[in-house]
């Protein structure tokens, strides 16, 4: 007997009109739409889902990049040897005083206050000249003459050393250049300016980088070398840093400031 086919009929039932419709072909083609709708959907969420955990993996990947630690090691230098005074021979005994002469002197009596009639006044000897005279009267010539030179007494004036000459680059000094603040100013200076290099980063690459420089006496900086590096932006990076210091406390030779060189290690290490 066949079926009769309504207004509202799908294209299912069109299809399977005289049909078994148990068969499991017409139950596949009623759930279809509900099937597919349903794995959209879940495919959907599951897409949306893994892109916010890249992000969010992204993210915190990016925060331990940003907390990566540069530590800065600070070498103390060995105070240099002392400077061997120069030892000068003991000046000789002063000469003895000499004997002055005595000289014989008068003792003047107070004055005898006498009468006029006893009062005798006494002529003057005569004038004697002895030789000939001039009629004029000529001035010599004044010599002046320097004082005597003791023999005995040549080299007891002390010696002083030789000044350093203005352009003189000493490596050795007796007072040594400094930080301002000291080796903790120093350390404090490195933490805030040092950044570590992306490259050396990336190449996960640390390691000690030597810098040479000259102190001037007003403090400047000057002449900054790298004696060994270890590349990938660090010896950049080590320069930059000298080269924004602020000025030091310069070295000092005879209590005088001079121009020395000065070597500092800068240390890159990457935290784990």
């Amino acid at each position: 007997m066949s079926q009769v086919i309504s207004q509202d009929a799908t294209l299912d039932d069109i299809i399977f009109k005289d049909k078994n419709r148990e068969f499991g072909a017409f139950v596949l083609r009623k759930t279809y739409p509900k099937v597919m709708k349903r794995s959209v959907l879940l495919g959907s969420a599951l897409f949306v889902g893994a892109l916010l955990i890249a992000a969010f993996w992204k993210q915190l990947t990016a925060v331990a990049e940003d907390k990566t630690e540069v530590t800065a090691e600070v070498m103390k230098l060995d105070k240099p040897a002392p400077t061997k005074k120069i030892e000068l021979p003991p000046p000789p005994p002063p000469p003895p005083p000499k004997e002055i002469p005595k000289v014989t002197t008068t003792k003047f009596l107070p004055p005898e206050i006498k009468p006029d009639e006893q009062v005798t006044k006494s002529e003057p000897p005569p004038e004697t000249v002895i030789g000939n005279t001039a009629s004029e009267t000529v001035k010599g010539e004044t010599e002046t003459y320097e004082p005597p030179v003791d023999p005995d007494a040549k080299g007891t004036e002390p010696v002083e050393p030789p000044k350093p000459a203005e352009d003189e680059i000493f490596t050795a000094v007796e007072q040594q250049a400094e930080f301002p603040g000291g080796a903790g100013a120093w350390g404090r200076f490195l933490q805030k300016t040092l950044k570590y290099p992306s490259a050396a980063q990336r190449a996960n690459v640390g390691g000690r980088v030597f810098v040479s420089f000259v102190v001037n006496t007003d403090g400047t900086v000057q002449d900054v070398q790298v004696l060994k590096g270890v590349g990938f932006g660090c010896d950049e990076e080590a320069i930059r840093v000298i080269k924004s210091m602020p000025r030091w406390n310069p070295g000092k030779q005879s209590g005088r400031a001079v121009r020395s060189r000065f070597t500092q290690p800068i240390t890159f290490v990457l935290s784990e």
